[in-house]
């Protein structure tokens, strides 16, 4: 199997050089994916809503590379306030609650933007 890019739409992506996931072989590398609806440009309030959309965005990816969210080996969360990180976690509790990945958090002084409160990277296996 061969290298493919996919691209979620956002315009980090072609401005910054990057790729929203890479797939190589059976594996899928997912970009940190931040909580912006890429075709609106908007990014929802409050950590909880954006770790939702983030994983909307990865689930999307992850069916696109013909992976799933069940396929998830490695997750990392990046969160830039530390009282947003119990309920960043219960989100994804409640999405890979059956999946269970080797996965760390990560608080950080802050991302890209300031609007932005949580990043989530994962990698995949398909199949």
């Amino acid at each position: 199997m061969s290298r493919r890019l996919i691209a979620s739409g956002s315009p980090f992506e072609r401005d910054y050089g990057y790729s929203r996931a890479v797939v190589d072989g059976d594996t899928v590398f997912v970009s940190g994916t931040t909580g912006y609806d890429y075709a609106t440009m908007t990014m929802p309030e409050g950590a909880t809503a954006q770790a939702e959309a983030c994983w909307r965005t990865v689930g999307s990816v992850l069916a696109e590379a013909g992976a799933s969210l069940a396929g998830i080996v490695r997750a990392t969360y990046y969160v830039t306030d530390r009282g947003d990180a119990e309920a960043v976690l219960a989100v994804c509790g409640r999405v890979l609650a059956d999946v269970r990945p080797a996965a760390t958090i990560v608080i950080v002084a802050g991302l890209l933007r300031p609007e932005m409160r949580v990043e989530i990277e994962v990698t995949a296996r398909i199949g």
